[in-house]
């Protein structure tokens, strides 16, 4: 067996080939440390987790696609493709893009998720369930220790209600918790009478919010028999729970504002219609009793009134069933006029003919589209094959090179043909199938 020696640069160069055709596209999670910005603008970093470290480089063109400068310690995702650098014979990632733990792979599964679930129907607005407007009975599913209860019960006290307010503790962060809301919630429906079930927490990142985010509460909220008020986070934080809901409120604060009543300002509300319904009834009857007497007074005996609106009315009602007949009868004969000149004209027939026409149309014209492309691909094919026997670099391919002489202006080599072009010590480039060749002329013939 014939032993193949290689040297650095070729081996090095076959390692890069095989390495770049494997790992093409790559997405690599880690933490960056010896981060590097030479004069250059690249940025040179190595990404290590608790077992490993990877050399990586991030170059000028693409750091102004980064939504924020990344910096030592930080937890990132990078995308991108591994690569050798042959002069070191070291393996690096070249970075595309980077995303920034949280706000990356989280918010990525966070769109993959409420996609997937709007397709199912969860966030339909035809399934949501309308509140009550004077709730009796409250199950608030939240954490008893968190601020959420405390802004919650705060709008409780200051409204002065009395609905009852029973508080399901659970955990609302961290490994279990979607669990255990999910299980809080199918236990109200199964073992607690409740009007509304409100599901509150104060805010926080996208971390610790994402409880809030899993599959086992959505589905849980969609099934719920009884309607669901989230009040999670702040005004600018979304979460699928919100999404499922039957009504969403920004804040634990704003839930409660929206499903207490507050009978303070309920009372005074009725307390102000009553009198004002009052007042106007007065008014009205005041009104009416006037009216009265003042057509009793025009009217004077009422029953030689009554006798001749009667007769009148009589003579009304023979004239109105007349003109109502004739009508009736006009209308008839204008129909039936109508109905002869339209079977005459025939206008389905007339439609059905001209689809006809216009499908032999259509497949006439795809006929002629479809022996018109064949005949410019045919073309096309054979400008390209023309185009190859013609090219220079196959014949290059078959052995051939271009020689030119370097006359010490760049950018303009003369093509060498006869010997008696060059003398010695001229430098000549010659171009094979693969790359280029400088040499020096040392004698001819």
């Amino acid at each position: 067996m014939q032993l193949i020696i290689q040297s650095v640069s070729e081996l090095t160069r076959s390692i890069r080939t095989l390495l770049e055709g494997e790992f093409r596209f790559v997405h690599i999670q880690g933490e960056i440390t010896n981060l590097k910005c030479p004069f250059s603008g690249h940025l040179y970093f190595t990404m290590k987790d608790s077992d490993a470290q990877l050399k990586a480089v991030l170059f000028k063109g693409q750091r102004k696609f980064l939504a924020e400068n990344v910096k030592d310690g930080q937890q990132v995702v990078c995308h991108g493709r591994i690569s050798v650098y042959e002069p070191r014979g070291e393996y690096q990632l070249i970075v595309d893009t980077v995303d920034f733990f949280g706000t990356g792979l989280l918010q990525l599964q966070f769109e993959k998720q409420k996609q997937r679930l709007a397709a199912e129907g969860l966030f339909a607005q035809e399934n949501k369930k309308e509140l009550p407007a004077f709730p009796q009975d409250i199950v608030l599913i939240t954490s008893p220790a968190g601020a959420a209860v405390h802004d919650f019960l705060t709008i409780c006290k200051i409204r002065k209600t009395s609905t009852r307010i029973r508080i399901l503790p659970v955990r609302v962060q961290g490994e279990g918790a979607a669990e255990e809301i999910a299980h809080a919630i199918s236990r109200v429906n199964r073992e607690i009478s409740a009007d509304v079930i409100v599901l509150c927490r104060g805010g926080g990142s996208l971390e610790d919010l994402w409880a809030f985010n899993e599959e086992y509460v959505a589905r849980a909220i969609y099934h719920s028999r009884i309607p669901v008020v989230t009040g999670i986070g702040h005004e600018i934080d979304f979460t699928i729970a919100d999404f499922c809901a039957d009504f969403r409120s920004p804040t634990p604060t704003g839930a409660a504002e929206k499903i207490i009543p507050d009978n303070i300002r309920l009372l005074a509300t009725i307390k102000n219609f009553r009198e004002q319904i009052s007042a106007t009834i007065l008014r009205k009857l005041e009104s009416k009793r006037s009216r009265i007497a003042y057509n009793r007074r025009l009217l004077g005996d009422l029953d030689s009134i009554f006798v001749n609106s009667s007769l009148k009315l009589d003579s009304c009602i023979a004239g109105l069933v007349q003109s109502i007949k004739d009508i009736f009868q006009h209308h008839a004969a204008s129909c039936e006029r109508l109905a002869g000149r339209l079977q005459h004209q025939a206008p389905l027939v007339k439609i059905r003919f001209q689809q006809q026409h216009l499908n032999f149309l259509n497949t006439r014209m795809e006929r002629q589209m479809t022996a018109l492309l064949e005949g410019k691909r045919t073309t096309f094919l054979q400008q390209i094959a023309r185009l190859n026997t013609m090219s220079p670099l196959a014949t290059l391919a078959r052995g051939y090179s271009i020689v030119s002489k370097c006359n010490g202006r760049p950018g303009e080599p003369r093509i060498v043909t006869d010997s008696s072009q060059v003398d010695s010590k001229d430098q000549l480039e010659i171009r094979l199938h693969h790359g280029k060749i400088q040499c020096e002329v040392t004698g001819k013939e």
